[in-house]
């Protein structure tokens, strides 16, 4: 017995298959699976991994939220999908705010102190430039956050086209090859001074 598959066959088939690839992403969306990617953001003197950020901060600013009550909004959109300390929660809620203010306004905030960002995949390169920087700042006597990202949709998300990169202040310095130690020390100089 031979097995023949007629063009009609074909045409319900894909139908078929359109249907359900259409009702999956319904449900994914519905169960929030959009909001599954991780951004680092600075929460007191600490630096922390919050899934869903960048989908609650897009949803704040569609709603065209005041500063009260785009704060609330932020609070409990991140509070659902992620664990906040009870002791920490205005800290959350400050640090939430700043991260909707700088998307808003594209500020940087410059008042949290030095902050390196080495973006990378953790090879050879990415370690040499967290050497440099840890080398320079220790000469320099200056105490900075260094942080290395290593997960590739941060680095989309920070406009990172080539690795190693350097951002120091959310200011890109450096991106595709190791900047010189004379360099690294003048960038922290135009910043520290």
């Amino acid at each position: 017995m031979s097995c023949r598959i007629t063009p009609k066959f074909l045409v319900y088939a894909l139908i078929l298959i359109v249907y359900f690839a259409e009702m999956m992403t319904q449900e994914q969306k519905q169960n929030g699976v959009d909001a599954a990617t991780s951004r680092t953001i600075r929460i007191g003197n600490a630096n922390i991994g919050l899934i869903g950020l960048d989908v609650a901060i897009n949803e704040a600013v569609d709603r065209n939220l005041g500063e009260a009550e785009a704060m609330d909004f932020l609070y409990q959109a991140i509070k659902d999908k992620n664990y906040i300390p009870a002791a920490m929660e205005e800290k959350y809620r400050v640090g939430l705010f700043k991260e909707f203010a700088k998307h808003l306004h594209g500020r940087s905030n410059l008042d949290d102190g030095l902050v390196f960002r080495i973006y990378g995949p953790g090879c050879v390169s990415c370690n040499g430039l967290q050497e440099l920087v840890i080398e320079v700042l220790a000469d320099m006597s200056i105490a900075a956050d260094i942080e290395q990202i290593h997960d590739p949709d941060e680095i989309g998300r920070a406009g990172i086209l080539q690795t190693p990169a350097l951002m120091i202040n959310n200011s890109l310095k450096s991106a595709g090859l190791l900047p010189t130690r004379a360099q690294v020390e003048q960038w922290i100089r135009d910043i520290h001074d």
